[in-house]
């Protein structure tokens, strides 16, 4: 018996595949002289009650699941028990997050499985995305929410200058956001790691495509059930030992 299993590359929760059987032919008269029978050492091949997809070896399986995304694995799971422990094997997810993320955290072990490293680094991206919006709204309010309130915090700006406390802090957005250019950055090259109650990201971000990237990283906490900034570390990168850019935060 032999398998050919095609899988297709999809956004839902439906695996497209293609099996097929090479099954002994029935046994004849012509073949061993009793019309219908087959011979004892056949067994059958199909289990009944048991679906094609049950019946792969593992390692199919969680190459199948590879093709998913992130909502259609999660549905999987809702599936019956079966699919179940396949949707929450560590390997679909670690798969799932080096297609989805970065190739660069392959040796980790996350301490709750790449399951839950998956879905935190998500809501890291969420809020760090979030970070920006509020740059661009100029929303002083939103940032302050978005602050650890706590006078360890930290932000340094473009233009080099460190302010130290919540309160200090607040201020140079508030002086940011009573410039009169506003701020679209397009950001590039993110990048997370997750250290249980701490995360950062670093990444690029651009003001415009003639001026070089600001180079940031940004440090959070969780507290409460929510993730806040508590350090923020803006630079120019130079081009050709050149600062291109205009310092503007």
């Amino acid at each position: 018996m032999s398998y050919l299993v095609e899988i297709i590359p999809c956004n839902s929760l439906v695996l497209s595949q293609k099996i097929n059987l090479e099954k002994p032919m029935p046994s004849t008269s012509l073949a061993n002289g009793n019309a219908g029978d087959r011979p004892p050492d056949v067994v059958a091949d199909d289990k009944p009650g048991v679906s094609m997809m049950e019946q792969l070896v593992p390692e199919i399986t969680t190459h199948a699941l590879s093709y998913l995304d992130y909502p259609s694995l999660c549905r999987l799971s809702m599936t019956n028990s079966l699919m179940r422990k396949a949707a929450n094997d560590d390997n679909a997810w670690k798969a799932l997050y080096h297609k989805d993320f970065t190739l660069e955290q392959d040796g980790i072990t996350p301490v709750n499985g790449w399951k839950a490293y998956y879905a935190t680094t998500r809501a890291i991206i969420s809020v760090n995305t979030g970070f920006f919006d509020i740059i661009r709204e100029r929303s002083l309010p939103e940032m302050a929410q978005l602050w650890l309130n706590s006078d360890y915090v930290k932000c340094i700006h473009a233009s080099g200058e460190l302010f130290s406390g919540y309160s200090e802090v607040m201020q140079s957005w508030q002086l940011c956001f009573n410039w009169e250019q506003g701020f679209d950055f397009q950001v590039h090259n993110v990048r997370t790691r997750i250290l249980t109650d701490m995360a950062w990201v670093t990444m690029k971000a651009y003001l415009n495509v003639d001026a070089g990237p600001f180079l940031i990283t940004n440090v959070f906490e969780h507290h409460n059930g929510r993730w806040h900034m508590v350090h923020h570390h803006s630079s120019v990168m130079l081009i050709d030992g050149v600062n291109q850019q205009v310092v503007v935060h």
